[in-house]
């Protein structure tokens, strides 16, 4: 009997001490049942790399062992690079997209003798590691700026590239308009291109030197946009680095009592030794970095003081990882981060994801063409609003947040090259 007695109540504190243990076994099973299934980080494996080009564009796609893919984009150096992207695929097929460093890394290292450093090599790696960050999000149920660390903002802000194209001759009044359009539009901020290669002033087709007669010219076409828009619109204007240091220079001081928000590359990108003296000579911020690679092609840039601004392409410069390096690098000095960026939603989002998650941001390009050219409706999918008074939301959906669409995208397809095939 006190065996008996000694038993039961043994029996019973264990039971007691199981109860709680029961109840946290069920909500854990609970909360197994509730978590998605379809891409477990363990097994998660890439399969296959497929890509389609469209104009300027190329837009890369990674699939899994699992039904869930990413989307990439890469903008200007990928005419031709097909071949490269499928030899990139070879290169990460089986392995789990969730390390996408270390696949950055991999793909980086192993191309050191095959151009790594810039150019092609470095925009089709730019579209496959954007594409990694949107699978690894959709995988892991977060948006990419999650996966980046967190955001500082919901939103970011915009300026709009007006396209008024020098090769049309613009007039002053062309100037004035599309600034006032694209202020009623919403936009605070607001750009401009100030090369004209036809313009009948310039002494030949080859002189990098603008004659007083141009100079004049690029002045009065942005007085009379800062006329129409007043005092409170940031205005900027870019020379796309077919001047010499001597114009540059020149450009720069006539343009002083504009207050630009900057003005940007005008010259070529590869001596920045010379930026420096162009920045050193005048108030108006000088931008550059579009046509600069990885975050190796930033440091002496920085180092030096050669610009004011930074504005790397994340769809050209290593993607979305090396972007944030590059933001990172920059806040070292105190220099603003205002990414270029000429590609698709699809390539703006993933911008925007990057723009949220550094503190140094200062605003990101978006194209008028967005609004007049329906193709760019048609090749992706999004159920939310574009842009909104100068400021994209930043997506809080897994991954990217912005889908591609083949079926939109294949009648704009480039002929002779194999689309997601």
């Amino acid at each position: 009997m006190p065996q008996s007695r000694r038993s039961f109540i043994s029996k019973a504190a264990l039971a007691a001490a199981i109860a709680p243990l029961s109840t946290f076994g069920q909500q854990y099973e609970k909360s197994i049942d509730q978590t998605p299934k379809a891409s477990p980080p363990s097994n998660l494996k890439i399969t296959d790399v497929k890509c389609g080009y469209i104009r300027g564009s190329l837009f890369v796609k990674i699939y899994t062992n699992q039904d869930i893919w990413g989307c990439g984009e890469g903008v200007d150096a990928i005419p031709g690079t097909y071949h490269l992207v499928k030899n990139f695929g070879e290169r990460i097929k089986g392995k789990s997209p969730l390390n996408v460093h270390r696949l950055f890394e991999d793909i980086r290292k192993s191309g050191f003798f095959q151009g790594a450093q810039s150019g092609m090599y470095v925009a089709v790696l730019s579209a496959i590691e954007t594409a990694l960050w949107d699978l690894a999000g959709k995988a892991l149920q977060l948006p990419v700026y999650q996966l980046l660390g967190g955001k500082f903002r919901d939103k970011v802000r915009v300026y709009c590239d007006t396209a008024l194209y020098q090769r049309n001759l613009p007039t002053p009044k062309d100037f004035a308009d599309a600034a006032q359009a694209a202020k009623k539009m919403g936009f605070n901020a607001i750009k401009f291109d100030l090369d004209q290669a036809n313009d009948p002033n310039k002494y030949d087709f080859y002189n990098w030197t603008a004659s007083p007669a141009e100079l004049q010219r690029m002045y009065d076409q942005l007085a009379a946009a800062r006329e129409a828009v007043g005092p409170t619109i940031d205005i900027c204007a870019d020379m796309h680095g077919r001047y010499d240091a001597v114009t540059a220079q020149a450009v720069a001081k006539k343009m002083e009592s504009l207050n630009l928000m900057w003005l940007e590359e005008p010259v070529p990108a590869e001596n920045v030794d010379a930026y420096k003296l162009i920045t050193a000579s005048t108030s108006t911020p000088i931008c550059a970095g579009e046509n600069h690679y990885l975050a190796y092609g930033f440091r002496k840039m920085l180092e030096i003081g050669a610009v004011d601004i930074v504005m790397p392409d994340l769809q050209k410069c290593g993607g979305l990882g090396e972007g944030q390096r590059i933001a990172n690098l920059a806040n070292l000095y105190y220099v603003p981060f205002a990414p270029h960026m000429v590609a698709s939603f699809l390539g703006a989002m993933a911008s925007a994801h990057v723009c949220a998650s550094v503190p140094n941001f200062m605003i990101l390009e978006w194209q008028s063409y967005f609004h007049t050219q329906p193709m760019f409706k048609e090749i992706i999918h999004y159920d939310g609003e574009w842009v909104n008074n100068s400021f994209i939301t930043v997506s809080d959906k897994p991954g990217i947040g912005v889908e591609i669409n083949e079926a939109g995208m294949k009648k704009y397809a480039i002929p002779g090259i194999p689309f997601f095939e």
